[in-house]
């Protein structure tokens, strides 16, 4: 199983509940034009107005450096790789999201560029430069001494750390796009037709319907007429 199918398993079990980010809903400068809350099928968020005007003036302020940046871009790529079925990480744009969120939660400020400068210092004593500037090979060889919890030495235990935070920011971001949704497969709750379990199910445990209750409960051209019951209890339509 390859790093990404991994990563997939792992989300897929600690999976509790169907919520999914949709996607920012861009506010205009103008409060007069945004509704108390965007609910709209397909537009907003469930944000209210100033929820909207604060997202706006996080996403218009800075913390990253443009080094930071391109340092996370990185990262995000060798734990999400593209693959023969998706994009990669920063092709979802990870990195934004990771910005963001560095702004909207300030304790990951201290965690984010502490980390990204132990990785540089880390870099800088075994291939003398940045670690941007190294090649795939020098990258990954820092990152498999750090992306193993169990394995990790006590020098390398503040780049585990590190390491962590980036997988978790990064499989969040991911994963809650249409292109990380896609990729799960996940469909969400959708309408359908129910009709019973079916017969070869039924079978397999020696069971079956009473035909009148069927009648009356699996019956899809009154799937829109609410159940009728007597005093005692009975169903009688």
């Amino acid at each position: 199983m390859d790093r990404r199918e991994s990563l997939k398993s792992l989300l897929l079990a600690g999976m509790a509940g169907g919520l999914i980010v949709q996607g920012c809903k861009e506010y205009d400068g103008d409060t007069a034009e945004v509704s108390d809350v965007a609910s709209e099928p397909g537009g907003g968020y469930g944000r209210t107005k100033e929820e909207l005007i604060r997202d706006q003036q996080l996403r218009e302020a800075s913390f990253l450096t443009e080094h930071e940046l391109a340092t996370i871009a990185v990262l995000c790529d060798i734990i999400l790789p593209a693959d023969d079925t998706s994009g990669s990480a920063t092709d979802a744009g990870v990195p934004e999201f990771i910005d963001f969120i560095v702004k909207d939660m300030p304790y990951h400020q201290l965690p984010m560029r502490g980390g990204i400068k132990w990785l540089d210092n880390e870099s800088a004593k075994r291939f003398e430069k940045a670690f941007v500037d190294c090649d795939d090979q020098q990258q990954i060889a820092i990152v498999d001494d750090i992306a193993y919890p169990d394995e990790v030495k006590p020098a390398h235990s503040q780049g585990a750390k590190f390491f962590d935070l980036m997988r978790n920011l990064t499989l969040t971001g991911f994963y809650t796009t249409r292109m990380g949704i896609d990729d799960l497969g996940f469909k969400g709750n959708v309408p359908n037709t129910w009709d019973g379990v079916p017969d070869e199910v039924l079978a397999k445990q020696g069971l079956s319907y009473d035909e009148e209750w069927l009648a009356k409960c699996v019956d899809q051209s009154k799937r829109d007429q609410l159940p009728q019951w007597d005093d005692e209890g009975n169903l009688i339509g």
